[in-house]
């Protein structure tokens, strides 16, 4: 799967890094931080947590 982050849209809120840690990160800095190569299994949690975005920085596809 290829996530993309829209980084001029991203407020650092981290509501993705609730609902998957396992991918998503917020840095010192309050930057979205993903993981490279995110196990297939995780693309359930990936999708929840593009859905959570308040401000929809995150885009999944499928590979």
């Amino acid at each position: 799967m290829k996530i993309t982050v829209d980084d001029g849209l991203c407020d650092g809120l981290g509501q993705c890094a609730l609902v998957a840690p396992e991918v998503f990160a917020l840095d010192d800095d309050e930057r979205l931080v993903v993981a490279p190569e995110p196990a297939r299994e995780l693309a359930g949690k990936v999708a929840a947590a593009a859905r959570a975005c308040p401000v929809r920085a995150i885009s999944v596809e499928e590979s």
